[in-house]
């Protein structure tokens, strides 16, 4: 069995873990950092942004995703906070499709083999296996959301603090570790002060 949940801003120390992405899934329109905890998108990326194998067979060629080095099958705590209007979170299997163009296989939320979080104007889409539910965010504190994930439902969320908001839960069953997965739009900074510049989509892993 597995349990996900979906959480407004938790910290939750006992069961966090920590992600790194993958540059060799990055697709070749999105950058990471030097420690590959933070994603961006970017319209026309300059020299030394590259992937250095673009071709690599890992890679996201059309859809612009990147996938977490760490597969998950246990408990596991962790968050994502991020800078635009758009982004999708998800975590997935890691056989999930990369080279097909204009399919579902590969978007995560699309397809039997990941579930996913879509934020966009102000409403939640929650996603697996193109079935879909609409939830209506609340007033958000920050661009941030925390994914609980107990692999094997051995844990229990009611330990959480009551002022949290819950989003969502998913329930379902697998034999596969869990990568966490995200998914870059272009969109306004929310941080005026900010040194990105506006469209570009900014991720970061906590």
């Amino acid at each position: 069995a597995f349990l996900a949940s979906l959480w407004i801003f938790v910290n939750v120390s006992a069961d966090a873990c920590n992600f790194t992405l993958d540059p060799n899934t990055a697709h070749t329109g999105l950058t990471l950092s030097k420690k590959n905890r933070k994603v961006k998108r970017l319209r026309n990326p300059q020299p030394g942004e590259e992937p250095e194998d673009p071709d690599h067979p890992d890679r996201f060629e059309y859809c612009r995703q990147v996938l977490s080095v760490e597969g998950q099958t246990g408990r596991c705590y962790w968050e994502a906070e991020w800078k635009g209007k758009e982004v999708v979170i998800a975590m997935s299997y890691r056989g999930i499709k990369r080279k097909e163009r204009l399919s579902d296989d590969c978007l995560f939320g699309y397809n039997n083999q990941s579930w996913s979080l879509f934020y966009s104007s102000g409403k939640f889409l929650i996603k697996h296996n193109n079935l879909q539910t609409v939830i209506p965010a609340p007033r958000l504190p920050s661009n941030r959301v925390g994914v609980y994930l107990d692999y094997e439902e051995l844990g229990s969320t009611e330990s959480f603090p009551r002022t949290l908001t819950h989003l969502h839960t998913f329930h379902s069953t697998f034999t596969e570790p869990l990568y966490a997965g995200f998914r870059v739009y272009f969109g306004s900074s929310t941080n005026s002060a900010s040194s990105e510049p506006d469209n570009v989509g900014v991720i970061l892993v906590y």
